[in-house]
């Protein structure tokens, strides 16, 4: 019978969360995460920031149970992050993609599905659609040893799918990606969480943070020391800003004139304005062959359909 999450409990719950790292006699080393708390929530988006060794990569280890913690109390999908059935539920790219270099792509999705215990059919299924999903479906049948880091990102991301996980992990997704693949990766996790999946990132990308997570933890030395909604840390309330279509100098000038005898301050305008990211993308999708190349990335579009359920844990067994 399959387990449901009441819509209020927290995906990730964490309180007094702490590392410490202990040399071979024991002795403390390192307090790599020092008494943290924090909640990743259903459907969320939610970012972990930090400068190198700020504890980040630390702190996902012990929600992935591949670290247990020193102290303090952490839950993940309702269970101890220990828990094999919670585990099942989760989905991870790790920072570095630690795949099997002799096997193929469509290979790789088989062997990892197979951990969950899914039917072979059903894992063919969701295989083909991962790699349509990625644009990798024309270099299925390679190796992943012959594989671009951008390539690797996308294979790596595919089998941290595989089993429809309802906790998705992603440490730096967008690393090696061109803009055209970051934008899709982007747009990926939004959807997903969209659905009902909860999605935790972790990057140095700050943009790519900013374009999707509604909440962030900022960590250092440990600590987090800046926790809560992005738009509220971002927005500059005591300034606005208008934006509508104009025709002509004289009607500027009449507007700019109107506000500020309306205000009695001195009106600063500008114009809209595409982010380099925008720009690349419409131009380079205006260039796209007509014919894919069967070696190498094709242009991806649509979610994998068995993702697109609503968000609930489940027993990949059946």
């Amino acid at each position: 019978m399959e387990k449901k999450l009441p819509i209020s409990e927290p995906i990730v719950q964490a309180g007094g969360l702490t590392k410490i790292f202990r040399d071979f006699w024991h002795r403390p080393v390192v307090r790599a995460v020092n008494a943290i708390d924090f909640e990743v929530f259903p459907g969320e988006v939610f970012g972990f920031l930090g400068p190198n060794g700020s504890g980040k990569s630390t702190t996902l280890r012990m929600i992935l149970g591949l670290l247990k913690p020193t102290a303090g109390e952490l839950r993940v999908l309702g269970s101890s992050p220990h828990d094999v059935k919670a585990k099942a539920g989760i989905g991870y790219l790790p920072e570095e993609s630690c795949l099997y270099s002799f096997l193929t792509a469509s290979e790789t999705l088989m062997f990892y599905g197979s951990l969950f215990g899914i039917a072979q059919d059903t894992l063919r299924e969701r295989s083909q659609q991962l790699l349509e999903m990625t644009g990798l479906q024309y270099a299925a049948q390679r190796r992943i040893g012959e594989f671009s880091k951008g390539m690797l990102r996308r294979i790596g991301l595919a089998q941290a799918l595989i089993n429809d996980p309802d906790l998705i992990i992603l440490d730096e997704p967008t690393a090696g990606l061109d803009p055209i693949g970051c934008r899709q990766v982007k747009d990926l996790i939004l959807t997903l969480a969209a659905r009902g999946k909860t999605v935790i990132i972790s990057s140095h990308l700050l943009a790519d943070v900013e374009n999707v997570c509604r909440r962030v933890a900022i960590m250092n030395n440990g600590n987090i020391i800046v926790h809560g909604c992005l738009a509220e840390f971002l927005e500059n309330t005591s300034m606005c800003r208008f934006t509508l279509e104009t025709k002509s100098e004289d009607e500027i000038k009449a507007i700019l004139d109107f506000i500020a005898r309306q205000s009695g301050q001195k009106v600063q305008m500008d114009h809209p304005r595409k982010t380099l990211e925008q720009f690349f993308i419409e131009t380079v999708e205006k260039a796209l062959p007509t014919a894919k190349t069967p070696t190498g990335v094709a242009y991806a579009e649509k979610i994998a359909p068995f993702l697109t359920g609503k968000n609930r844990l489940k027993n990949n067994n059946v």
